[in-house]
């Protein structure tokens, strides 16, 4: 097959989209590798799938534009606005295999363990954090995502 019918297969519902049945024996798995047990994994293996959801940078902003005034509230508007992307494209937290979480700020990485252990559960998918000025002064941080199904 060639590259660009590798990418007309993508671009018309994905690579795999196409399999049911017989052909798709093997339901979708998230393997997290090295699990930190801090709601993140070193890895994350993904198997079986047949759709990937690009999650944009989701802001800690109300659809009124309002940003909450502290950082938990910031953080859980940030996950709330991502998880409302998943359930859109019929997922949960429990499909996220890629999370990278830009900070505003150094001193903000020791409550957002234990932020993301508190929304993710036991979910361990990998995340990235990095420092970074985020687009708007307001905004502590920024929340992108990758998902399976």
């Amino acid at each position: 097959m060639k590259r660009r019918d590798v990418l007309g297969l993508a671009l018309a519902g994905g690579i795999g989209s196409s399999l049911s049945g017989p052909e798709r024996s093997n339901p979708m798995s998230i393997r997290p590798i090295n699990p930190s047990g801090n709601a993140f994994a070193d890895a994350c293996e993904v198997s079986s799938f047949t759709r990937l959801l690009f999650v944009s940078g989701q802001v800690p902003a109300h659809p009124d534009g309002s940003v909450p005034p502290d950082y938990p509230s910031q953080y859980r508007l940030a996950w709330a606005n991502v998880e409302r992307q998943l359930n859109a494209a019929g997922m949960t937290y429990d499909n996220l295999v890629k999370v990278t979480i830009f900070l505003s700020d150094r001193a903000l990485i020791a409550q957002s363990a234990g932020l993301r252990q508190e929304i993710l559960r036991a979910h361990d998918p990998a995340v990235t954090i990095v420092l970074t000025g985020i687009y708007d002064e307001a905004w502590l941080l920024e929340i992108e995502a990758v998902a399976a199904a």
